[in-house]
């Protein structure tokens, strides 16, 4: 039985030595050994998440406004300042732009009754004039010496004095208005713009017809009452209205393009005028 068990010794090959079974270092030794070759990394606070995320100013809508046509925005008439500094940012603006609405209303309530007086009562501007400085004298007078005979308070009148400055400024302004006119005339008259005198010439026939509608003093309280509305309500809608007039102005451009080369660029005058240029 034992040389049955025992391998041949000359035929077999040798077993191999066992290989040692390798113990696992120890997880401290690793640790300190990573400690020893590497410093130690800081800890980083922890930055503390916002409580809601912050809003997003929304952008102005002027800077989103495409250029226009002709090179500016698509404000109206091209206009790049706030439309209180084009009226001329003093208290004109403010009345034409009802900032304070008690002298706006106050206005525009005295021209109310001023035009009820004479278009539909009938009066005329001298009897106005002539009655309404009685009446003032009436009751002055009667206030005045009504109060030396009971608790009441004269009246004070204020001092009413006009400077030398304020004539001047009012007269200077009526030179430079009239000397502009005159010399627009001129270059209008004189002139070799067939296109200008025709736009003119259209201006001045819409103002009669509509003259022919209306009477004189009908058709000033119109005006009045435009120049005291229509620049709060454009205000009050800018945009809409910006977007809407820059749609009517194309659409003007492009039919008065086809009239100036339908029939303006084929007048006498025109075909003259490319000639001396």
């Amino acid at each position: 039985m034992e040389n049955m068990l025992e391998p041949d010794q000359e035929g077999a090959p040798a077993a191999p030595d066992p290989v040692p079974d390798l113990e696992p270092e120890p997880l401290m030794e690793v640790v300190n050994d990573h400690e020893m070759k590497h410093e130690p990394v800081p800890e980083l606070e922890p930055v503390p998440e916002p409580m809601f995320e912050p809003l997003l100013e929304p952008e102005p809508l002027v800077s989103k406004r495409s250029v226009g046509c002709c090179g500016g925005s698509n404000r109206l008439f091209g206009r790049e300042r706030p439309l209180h500094i084009v009226l001329g940012g003093g208290n004109t603006a403010n009345i034409l732009l009802w900032r304070n609405k008690q002298i706006s209303g106050g206005i525009f309530a005295g021209g109310t009754v001023l035009w009820i007086l004479f278009e539909c009562i009938g009066y005329h501007l001298i009897t106005f004039i002539c009655h309404s400085l009685i009446l003032s004298l009436s009751v002055l007078f009667l206030w005045s010496n009504l109060a030396a005979f009971s608790n009441l308070s004269p009246p004070e009148f204020p001092e009413i004095k006009l400077s030398e400055d304020t004539f001047l400024k009012v007269a200077l302004m009526l030179r430079n208005e009239f000397n502009w006119a005159s010399k627009t005339f001129q270059e209008i008259a004189f002139g070799q713009d067939i296109k200008k005198i025709l736009l003119v010439a259209l201006v001045l026939w819409i103002v009669s017809v509509v003259g022919n509608w209306f009477n004189f003093l009908t058709l000033v309280y119109f005006l009045f009452v435009m120049v005291l509305t229509l620049p709060t309500l454009y205000e009050k809608n800018e945009d809409i209205v910006d977007i809407y007039g820059a749609k009517a102005l194309v659409e003007l451009k492009k039919h008065y393009d086809v009239v100036d080369e339908l029939v303006l660029q084929k007048l006498p005058i025109s075909s003259f005028q490319k000639k001396h240029q």
